[in-house]
């Protein structure tokens, strides 16, 4: 399970594998409950390896949130996305000091912290994060 076939459905809450595609979209199955269901094109669709967070200097890849997240609460989960903002803004800014507090709202770092979560309780291999951008640099 990697971040390429790892979505985000706008309007159903969690995370989704892609597990096969069929001509009028695809077949997911979500990583909360294991419930296989058949989306259409017409669903709004985010891949989860196609999202960044904006920094003062550049876009930080999703996957290196999550891989310093990772590494700040040693492979656990974080603090719930449902904390206060203040308490959201001072986590996210320890796990990425330079992001954009203009740019970056409270509702995007409840989603991340939230989305984090999912994965480890999915128990989401991290080290192929890792292993990915390795590949790619070769």
């Amino acid at each position: 399970m990697g971040l390429t076939k790892t979505i985000a459905i706008t309007g159903k809450p969690g995370l989704f594998n892609i597990i096969s595609q069929s001509k009028g979209g695809f077949v997911v199955e979500s990583l909360v409950d294991k419930k296989k269901f058949p989306i259409t094109n017409t669903h709004n669709v985010s891949v989860l390896n196609d999202i960044a967070i904006y920094t003062y200097e550049e876009e930080i890849p999703l996957k290196n949130v999550f891989l310093a997240i990772h590494e700040k609460e040693a492979g656990e989960k974080s603090i719930s996305h449902k904390e206060s903002n203040a308490t959201l803004i001072s986590y996210f800014s320890e796990v990425l000091p330079d992001f954009d507090q203009e740019r970056v709202y409270p509702s995007n770092i409840k989603k991340v912290i939230q989305w984090y979560n999912i994965l480890v309780a999915a128990s989401f291999d991290f080290a192929s994060i890792t292993e990915a951008e390795e590949t790619e640099e070769a």
